[in-house]
């Protein structure tokens, strides 16, 4: 196949880069040469803006394009028009953020999503992210009909993570000692392997796969008390989790999510129950949580002294601070 990637020089978009040519097919790069230029160094690159710049790819065919950068609908929309007289299926990298809230447990791709009071916006970095990433899925829809596959995965783990998500808990867990953990002990808890989801992405394309999909795991219901103990027990820690309530944390202005990964209020856990069985039988395969976890901590550790130093996850002292005025205040 020639396959064509918006992005994908990072993370999910740079592994799937890389089983494609391990695969024997002809990838095309187009990104702005600005992150990671060094990914993939078998495929061609062409630098250049998609928004402005698709003058690039001239009159080229492709069997497939998978859009891992698009956040914005007129970019999409310029995006799809200039290519579906020339690409078999686009797979559009979504978001399982898309939905309106309230959301309801083990929710489908069929619930409603969200609607921005102003779709003219384009400041996607922030609360308007899922709404402006569901009118990116219409302009897919309306453009490319049945060829245009939506992908909508959760939150990304493993190695080549930019985000400090999952891979904080690995890090941390691995340092042993007192670990702070937030929330409900049984609440559940959502991620996909970057190395997974690429290899589905692969799959949509190859076997003409259509429709909708959540793509995050695992397989079965995860608690968040289960995924610490995995992590835990996969690492050989020495690890001690103190179970910190909900209340406390808000209180103390600890962000769900971001400074402490994973973790998000009860009123709106039921986003990490996504019904991911249509997925499943549309061909997903998701490794153990153990292997995630150690390549996690691989890669981490192959990042060096500086490690991750402009992250915002919770600082080592605050998690301290915070451990003893709950154990105080308890």
């Amino acid at each position: 196949m020639d396959l064509l990637i918006l992005g994908g020089t990072r993370f999910a978009g740079s592994w799937l880069a890389e089983q494609a040519l391990a695969a024997g097919h002809r990838v095309t790069l187009l990104h702005r040469g600005k992150t990671n230029t060094k990914a993939a160094p078998q495929a061609e690159h062409l630098i250049a803006d998609r928004d402005g710049g698709l003058e690039v790819l001239g009159e080229r065919r492709f069997d497939a394009v998978v859009d891992t950068s698009g956040y914005v609908p007129r970019v999409v929309l310029a995006s799809v028009e200039a290519l579906r007289s020339r690409v078999g299926t686009y797979l559009f990298v979504s978001s399982i953020s898309v939905y309106a809230e309230p959301i309801a447990a083990r929710y489908s791709e069929d619930a409603a999503v969200a609607v921005l009071e102003d779709p003219a916006t384009e400041e996607y970095l922030g609360p308007a992210y899922g709404g402006l990433k569901a009118l990116c899925e219409g302009v897919v829809r309306e453009v490319m009909g049945e060829r245009g596959v939506i992908v909508r995965p959760g939150l990304i783990a493993g190695p080549r993570d930019y985000t400090d998500r999952f891979a904080y808990w690995v890090r941390r867990v691995a340092r042993g000692g007192d670990v702070l953990a937030p929330g409900a002990p049984e609440q559940s808890v959502q991620f996909v392997d970057a190395r997974d989801l690429a290899a589905f992405y692969l799959h949509v394309i190859t076997h003409g796969v259509r429709g909708t999909y959540h793509v995050t795991g695992p397989a079965e219901r995860l608690s968040m008390r289960a995924f610490l103990d995995t992590v835990r027990d996969t690492l050989a820690s020495d690890a001690r989790f103190t179970w910190v309530d909900e209340a406390f944390l808000l209180a103390e202005k600890i962000a769900p999510w971001s400074e402490m990964p994973l973790w998000l209020p009860a009123a709106e856990s039921s986003l990490d129950e996504a019904d991911i069985s249509r997925a499943l039988a549309a061909g997903l395969e998701l490794r153990p949580v153990a292997e995630t976890v150690r390549a996690t901590l691989t890669y981490e550790q192959s990042l060096g002294a500086e490690g991750r130093a402009g992250s915002a996850t919770l600082r080592p002292e605050r998690e301290v601070e915070l451990l003893a005025k709950w154990r105080a205040r308890a």
